[in-house]
This record gives C-alpha cells, structure tokens and sequence, in this order.
C-alpha cells in the first residue's frame, strides 16, 4: 500500500515538475501579438502594372490570308488579328506584380526594393485601412535594390527605424508582408548571420535571418522586438523557388541612407577605392608571411584610381579601412561604399610580410567596372619544371590587357602549377610578389622558388585577376 502511494506521489510531482518547465518555457519565447498590431499600420502593400509587348500575332508558316472580296467582314477579321499580308502587328499585355514596402514620413515617403517598382508604368500603395494611392518614384538604387516612392497623404502612420549594427545572431525578428498578395501576413525568426555577401551584391552587408519570406515580400520591413525597422525584406535563396530557411534583409542603415540621398540628389555616390580583390587562403597567407588568413588580397590596382594614387600595389593584403578591421575581401566593398567620397582614409596592409598605413582619397564608384579582355594566343612558346608551356604577350595584347607584363600559358601539364588551378588561356603576371615580364623571367623566378613552401601566383583569367597558392615540390 506504501508503495502505491508512494509511486503517485511521484507522480504527482513529476506533473508539477512539468508544468513548472512548459511554463518557464512559454515564459522564454515571445509574444509578437503587440509587436504586430503597433507595427502593422506601417506596413503597405505595393502593386505595379507594367505594359509588356509580346510581339506580333502571325499565321503559322505556309498559311496565307486568304484572297477575300472587298468590303468581306472577314477580312477585317484577318486585318485585326494578322495584319497586312507579309506581316503581324505588335501586341501588347499587361504584367502585374505585387510587393510590400513601409512609410519612413508622415508626408508619404515609402520604402521599398528596387525590382518591386522598377520599369513599372503604375505603382499603386494600399495602406491598412484599405485606401489605394497612386505612388511616384523618387528614385531607384540597383546595387541596393533599394527604391523610393512618395503618395500623397498626410498624418500617415511611420515606422520607427532601429539600428541592425545592434542586432546579435540568434536575436528574434519579424517581418510583415504580402507574400503572393496574401496583406499584411507576419512570419518570425532568428537573425541566422550578419554581414553575408551575397553573389553579384558587393555593397550590401545582408542581414542572414530564417524569417519565411517568399515572392511578395520583397520590400517589406524586418522589425525587431522593439518594433523598430532593422532591414528590408529582399532575397532568399531557394533551389526550388520557394521558401527554404535562408532569407537576406538590407541593414536599415544602408537603406535610409540610400534614400536620403535619393531623395535629396536623386542618385546615389559611393566611395571607390579602384582594385579587383579576392579571399586570402590559409596557402597564401603562408606565403605572405601572415600568421592567419584574414583581409582583403589585392589582386589588381585600376589604373588612374584612387588606389593608384595612394600607392596600393598588387599583392597587398587590406587588413583595416578608416579604422575597421577588413576580416575578409566581402567585407572590404560595403565600407568602402559607405565612406564618403572625397574623404582621405587610413588602409593598413600587409606588406611583404610587415604591416604599414597608407592613406587615400576616396573617388566617386563609377557606373560601370572596368571589363578585363582575353589575350590572344602567342606563337613563341617555352617549356618549364612546372608542367606549363608559356608565351611572351605581345605589345598589342599587354596594352589590350591594361598589363605592364606577364606571360600566356599555352599549355598545362602534370605538376605544381595545373595542380594549383592554373588554366590554358591564363596570363600569369607575378609569381612571389615578383613580375614575370616574359618567358625567361618566368624560368628565372621559378629556379629561385623556396622548395616545400606555398607561393602566391598572380593570373589574369577572363573574369578578373586573381590570386592562387602553388605548392613547390621539396627537392
């Protein structure tokens, strides 16, 4: 009989003991109903309408419009749907899109993403409480995907804008939109990373979250547990097209920057340092003499740049700019776009295995990066240890190239340099910091190479210059 009661007991206690840990959870995980109801308001719904041609509507191939007599109804016909004979007349469709944005000013100024509105025709904002207003656009920014729009209306509901620099990996976040035209829908997460680089996308900083964001999102606000805008809603990354976990916001930083300029300039400036970069490999770090890798490698100096100007040379390794440690080359384009132009800055590299500061004056980033051509194939060939047969460049191709020297590698073999990633068509410019200015040079500075050791070689390939690490043979 003890033994039963005593097993209740248990129990019972266990019970408690359970509803004490649900409880302390619940206590843990917050509560989004209020978040939502004072930051909704904010929130718009953004539709566009864009005139689309499709081209011409013609009779499949071998038909003809029959020879109808004149003033026949179905001639007309033919005329209206086909055209002349021997031609088709242009038709046009309407493409509508959907999106969300928020108001950022009581006298209408909305925020949004740039390929929400853009070569829109009309763009209409419905708020909350159901009105739809026309909305202009201010101005558009591409390399942000950030666009200002403006409706008119006063005492318009704002949202508060926070500081994403504050925000911690593991932090919860809302974001409210109108996924597939679904208004003023609220999905929560956690903020997954900071500061990721996405391809094509130099300039933004993302926010990484694993907030559900799916088409009709974009544009839409990423809200922290205060209520205050952190980020704007813009990419995911999905194989499917879908939501999968991985959703990308714009800092609000960058965001009202862009439209303050947008809205006082109608464009926007950048700071431009003027080189093509890359990561630095645990390989080439050795071979730079660096204790770890980290920074930005220079793996091309733009001539007439501001980089030129402050004397950066190819092989440097960006470690700090304006005082901000530079961890990896991702990290080095949002700082840089973000520093005013004109402003002269401190940028500390790693210099033939010493670290020094230099200073630089900041230009204006131009529309368009400069493109890198193809060098044609020379005819002078040379054999060497590493596996490769090589060419000297002519003057036409160096000028071509924008090259002071280098050599084309014709052919790659077994050994160290096919083994390191280097390709036939590569222009191999330096090799241990030390320009190679034709084929002897090259046979020269490879009998001199350290045995068992990593070196950085410098090649010029159709996408860009870029560094790789060769591991020479220990003899």
């Amino acid at each position: 009989m003890k033994s039963v009661k005593r097993t209740g007991w248990l129990s019972a206690c266990l019970v408690v003991l359970l509803a004490v840990a649900v409880q302390v959870q619940a206590r843990s995980l917050p509560d989004f109903t209020d978040l939502v109801e004072k930051t909704s308001d904010a929130v718009v719904n953004i539709s566009t309408t864009q005139k689309v041609s499709t081209g011409s509507m013609n009779l499949p191939e071998g038909m003809e419009i029959p020879d109808l007599p004149e003033g026949s109804p179905f001639g007309d016909l033919f005329k209206h749907f086909f055209g002349e004979p021997g031609g088709g007349i242009p038709r046009e469709r309407e493409a509508k899109s959907l999106g969300s944005g928020f108001i950022i000013s009581e006298d209408g100024y909305v925020l949004t993403n740039n390929h929400v509105v853009k070569d829109a025709d009309e763009i209409i904002v419905r708020l909350e409480d159901r009105r739809e207003l026309k909305a202009e656009v201010i101005g558009l920014d591409e390399r942000s995907d950030i666009a200002l729009l403006k409706i008119e209306a006063d005492d318009l509901p704002v949202a508060r804008v926070g500081r994403s620099d504050k925000l911690k990996v593991g932090e919860w976040v809302l974001a409210i939109g109108s996924p597939f035209g679904f208004e003023l829908s609220a999905t929560a997460g956690i903020v997954s990373a900071k500061g990721r680089a996405l391809p094509r996308e130099n300039y933004v900083p993302f926010i990484q979250t694993d907030v559900a964001i799916n088409p009709g999102n974009s544009g839409g606000p990423l809200f922290n547990l205060d209520g205050e805008v952190v980020g704007v809603n813009s990419q995911i990354y999905s194989r499917t097209g879908g939501y999968m976990g991985l959703s990308f916001s714009i800092p609000i930083e960058v965001a009202m920057d862009v439209a303050q300029q947008l809205k006082e300039h109608g464009k926007v400036s950048r700071g431009w340092l003027g080189v093509l970069i890359q990561d630095v490999t645990r390989e080439l770090a050795e071979s730079f003499g660096m204790s770890k890798p980290e920074g930005a490698l220079v793996a091309k100096v733009l001539p007439e740049s501001p980089a030129e100007e402050g004397k950066l040379q190819v092989g440097d390794v960006i470690v700090s700019f304006n005082g901000k440690q530079v961890l990896s080359s991702s990290a080095l384009p949002p700082v840089v776009g973000s520093t005013p132009v004109g402003k002269r800055v401190p940028v500390d590299v790693m210099r033939d295995g010493r670290r020094q500061t230099l200073w630089v004056m900041l230009g204006e980033l131009p529309d368009q990066d400069k493109q890198i051509a193809k060098a044609e194939e020379s005819k002078t060939t040379s054999d060497n240890r590493l596996g490769v047969q090589a060419a000297d460049l002519t003057a036409e191709q160096r000028k071509e190239l924008e090259l002071d020297g280098g050599v084309l590698v014709e052919r790659v073999g077994e050994g160290v340099a096919g083994d390191a990633g280097i390709r036939d068509g590569d222009i191999i410019v330096r090799i241990d910091n030390k320009l190679v200015n034709n084929v002897d040079e090259l046979e020269q500075l490879i009998d001199k190479l350290p045995a068992g050791k990593s070196v950085a070689v410098l090649v010029q390939r159709r996408g860009g210059p870029i560094f790789l690490a060769m591991k020479m043979p220990k003899k």
